[in-house]
């Protein structure tokens, strides 16, 4: 159970900072995270990709070996080096990754009994801001403190849903969180869309949990679907984008597509 501490008052000028969340695993949190940051470097934004996820797929997905890693998110939280020094170059153009493997599991009990334990992610990016276009943070399969921090150092939230039958349920207790925490928190969160992934339009399932997420959140759904692809499956395997992997594919496609969208609601707000 999360224990609420005081409300963090907004600052100056920042990055943008969009957290990919969702308490369910297997709904494209990764994928999605690892292709938006991309695209968003390719269009000439410079990207921060923090990984806080303790399996560490993101980090994988970028092709870093984590067994080499000497800084992680870990040390980020806990104060274990200067922020300035913990981002890794992608080895991609305008694309920094703060990384992390399983020693970020012990992060969330060791939080437990530090001040400001919600805030440990804002304070340790603070000094990177100047930097940065866009920070986008993998989230964990929970609800933890380690999703927590995410949530208390973004702006806003883009959460995958997978077009299954109890994707709704997911949803509504996702969408209950978020509102704890922007009422005790972090008054300045907001969910900038959904994104409905893993599409197979040739199943009536997948247009069925499309059309009721449309009808309960009209204005939070994405117009891009994410297809169900196995190219799209096969890229983290080779350390590789969508676009690096396959760039005519219908998974780079689509997430060229979501980013125009996405930077598209942004700059509306």
């Amino acid at each position: 159970m999360w224990v609420f501490h005081v409300k963090q008052q907004a600052t100056g000028s920042q990055p943008r900072v969009l957290a990919i969340a969702n308490q369910k695993g297997g709904v494209g949190k990764t994928t999605t995270a690892v292709n938006l940051a991309g695209e968003l470097a390719r269009r000439g934004r410079r990207v921060l990709l923090i990984d806080i996820d303790p399996q560490g797929n993101a980090t994988t997905s970028l092709g870093i070996a984590k067994a080499a890693l000497t800084v992680t998110t870990y040390d980020l939280l806990l104060g274990g080096a200067p922020p300035e020094t913990i981002p890794l170059a992608s080895g991609r153009e305008r694309l920094d990754i703060i990384p992390a493997d399983q020693e970020l599991a012990g992060a969330a009990v060791e939080l437990v009994t530090l001040e400001r334990r919600e805030w440990r992610l804002r304070d340790g990016i603070a000094p990177l801001l100047h930097r940065y276009d866009w920070i986008v943070i993998d989230c964990p399969p929970s609800l933890g403190l380690l999703t927590l921090n995410a949530l208390c150092a973004a702006q806003s939230v883009l959460i995958p849903l997978q077009c299954e039958y109890l994707a709704l349920e997911g949803l509504a207790q996702l969408k209950t969180t978020l509102e704890r925490v922007r009422e005790h928190l972090n008054p300045l969160l907001r969910i900038l869309g959904v994104v409905m992934t893993m599409y197979d339009g040739r199943t009536n399932l997948a247009q069925q949990v499309v059309d009721e997420v449309q009808r309960y959140f009209p204005q939070l759904i994405c117009r891009t679907l994410i297809p169900r692809s196995v190219r799209l499956s096969e890229a983290p395997s080779h350390g590789r984008m969508a676009y690096e992997y396959d760039p005519h594919g219908r998974g780079a496609q689509a997430y060229a597509l979501l980013t125009d969208e996405l930077i598209g609601r942004e700059e509306r707000v």
